[in-house]
């Protein structure tokens, strides 16, 4: 089990950039996923981008290039950058971690660890 926490959250205009953070606690597994998802007002949570132990990227087709997901394994960190943000990005934004990944990158409930959540709003 990890701790996460999630930073880098805040209010944007549409066009706007944001790069949320996602600290781990602890690292060294040797089969994993990590993962961002976010749950928009009225909405399920859904799969934004993960990346896995093999470095392989995943990402939601809507974002359509706008997001990239990346890790600093020296310092235990998952990372976002979005660029061109829309108002429909607006969400609470997750981390989450997959330590024995089978895949399934989009399946939330393959994921036991989860941080908080960081605020993104995008207005028009």
């Amino acid at each position: 089990q990890v701790h996460l926490v999630e930073s880098g959250g805040g209010s944007v205009q549409a066009g706007g950039s944001l790069r949320l953070s996602c600290a781990l606690s602890e690292s060294g597994y040797d089969n994993y996923c990590m993962a961002w998802f976010r749950q928009a007002p009225g909405k399920e949570r859904e799969g934004v981008a993960a990346i896995d132990s093999n470095g392989k990227r995943n990402y939601a087709e809507y974002l359509q290039g706008r997001f990239a997901i990346s890790q600093d394994v020296d310092k235990n960190t998952l990372y976002l950058s979005m660029d061109n943000l829309k108002p429909e990005d607006t969400g609470m934004y997750y981390c989450a971690a997959d330590l024995d990944d089978n895949g399934r990158w989009w399946e939330e409930n393959d994921f036991g660890d989860w941080g908080q959540g960081t605020q993104v709003t995008v207005s028009s």
